[in-house]
């Protein structure tokens, strides 16, 4: 790790300081609000896929004490990076390094066996490379850059490890909805859907997904969160979320 040029950043209001890299893809906004999105409870075993360095899954542990986190990340370099970010701010996580593409034989192998996890999250890569220009980072691409199945298969494994009735939380571009709700229609209902909007003028430009595995509950579509007011200025809720001081409705149990 020490020939990398790193930063440390802040995130939760400083409740967290979280190494990572200065270029490729570095996480923000969509990890914390992801986080605040996802219900666990003390004791929960809770799976963040495609973890990076681990900043979804470690604000979860941070907010919820006493959770057995896994982050499950393909690049070693990044899962390094998570292992160190979980023992700096003195949280336990075991860190898998694998790809959320593979197979139930490659995740069993490696502890995460079918119906063996409480609440899974994700922020899969959701760019589509016909219509965004792939990063010459690649890093950054592989991380952003979706293929034609990526969606349903992060979604698919999401399921398979998780218990009957387990919550799966997600976050992905508002106009891929349709792709969403697509994916989750085998195996999962009781759908919650929260549109995000950078600001109160303009169309959501993200949604955070909570569907419960086996669930038949009617699927219900939150008020809209605004992340800046009609006056361009940060909203208030928002700040608190992103300073570790609330969660969304997704996260109520």
């Amino acid at each position: 790790m020490t020939d990398l040029e790193l930063t440390e950043d802040a995130f939760l209001g400083g409740q967290l300081r979280l190494k990572q890299l200065r270029s490729g893809h570095r996480a923000g906004h969509d990890a914390v609000l992801l986080a605040a999105a996802t219900a666990a409870r003390p004791g929960d075993r809770v799976a963040d896929l495609g973890a990076g360095v681990g900043v979804a899954g470690l604000s979860v542990a941070r907010r919820v004490a006493g959770i057995d986190l896994i982050l499950v990340e393909i690049d070693a370099v990044l899962a390094g990076l998570a292992r160190a970010n979980a023992e700096a701010n003195a949280i336990q996580a075991s860190v898998i390094v694998l790809d959320v593409e593979a197979d139930a034989t490659a995740f069993a192998a490696a502890g995460l066996l079918p119906d063996s996890v409480d609440a899974a999250l994700m922020n899969p890569p959701f760019n589509d490379p016909a219509r965004h220009r792939v990063s010459p980072d690649r890093a950054r691409g592989a991380a952003h850059m979706a293929t034609a199945t990526s969606l349903s298969k992060w979604i698919h494994a999401g399921r398979r490890i998780l218990r009957s009735k387990g919550a799966l939380t997600l976050i992905w571009r508002a106009d891929g909805i349709a792709e969403v709700l697509s994916a989750l229609d085998h195996g999962f209902g009781s759908l919650q859907v929260l549109p995000v909007h950078g600001d109160a003028r303009g169309p959501a430009n993200r949604i955070l997904v909570r569907a419960t595995k086996g669930g038949r509950a009617p699927t219900q579509i939150h008020p809209a969160l605004m992340l800046n007011d009609e006056q361009g200025q940060p909203h208030k809720r928002v700040q608190e979320i992103l300073a570790g001081k609330g969660t969304l409705p997704l996260a109520n149990l």
